[in-house]
């Protein structure tokens, strides 16, 4: 009897296309992180970032996640990185620091192929691992946002409100989408 990959494992299987290698980021990947992120920031309300972060900002933010024993994960396929998400602090108040609220961005050509599900699973295990009970997700009610909210409820989010009109991007109001999930 064989063991199946795990969700994280690289390479194809006779069922069908390569599954995503699921991995730590290095500064070696942050001009792909990058590069994905930003026509997110340029082209939609998804993000409320109204500029591209610098690579000093994602440099920045992979050691500050790394100095606090958070995840910082990228999925790659056929050896490029085709998404990423990490989990940073909820709020800066001490009595929040079990909760965390996750990112995931994913290159639209990866869409639809797993890659979410799996990247997202990885989050959420590495971060069981870190101690974190709550993790938050702030979804914006925009189009190129559409298979967030679906994503997150097969990973076991549910919704948790929402925030009507609270960011202005692109000459619109946004709303915002809190989903939840106890991780333990």
């Amino acid at each position: 009897m064989t063991t199946p990959p795990s969700p994280a494992a690289d390479g194809a299987d006779a069922t069908g296309p390569a599954r995503p290698l699921v991995r730590p980021a290095t500064a070696a990947d942050l001009e792909a992180v990058a590069a994905i992120f930003a026509p997110y920031v340029r082209t939609t309300a998804v993000t409320f970032d109204e500029e591209p972060p610098t690579a000093t900002q994602w440099a920045d933010r992979l050691a500050d996640l790394v100095s606090r024993g958070l995840p910082f994960l990228v999925a790659e396929l056929d050896g490029a990185v085709v998404g990423y998400a990490y989990a940073g602090p909820w709020r800066p108040k001490a009595a929040y620091r079990h909760t965390v609220e996750s990112t995931i961005y994913l290159d639209p050509r990866a869409q639809g192929r797993g890659v979410g599900t799996r990247l997202l699973a990885a989050l959420l295990d590495a971060l069981g691992l870190a101690g974190v009970r709550q993790v938050v997700a702030v979804v914006a009610d925009d189009p190129a946002a559409a298979g967030s909210i679906p994503l997150h409820r097969r990973l076991g989010f549910a919704p948790a409100g929402t925030l009507h009109d609270v960011g202005f991007k692109h000459g619109r109001w946004v709303s915002t989408v809190l989903m939840q999930r106890t991780l333990h």
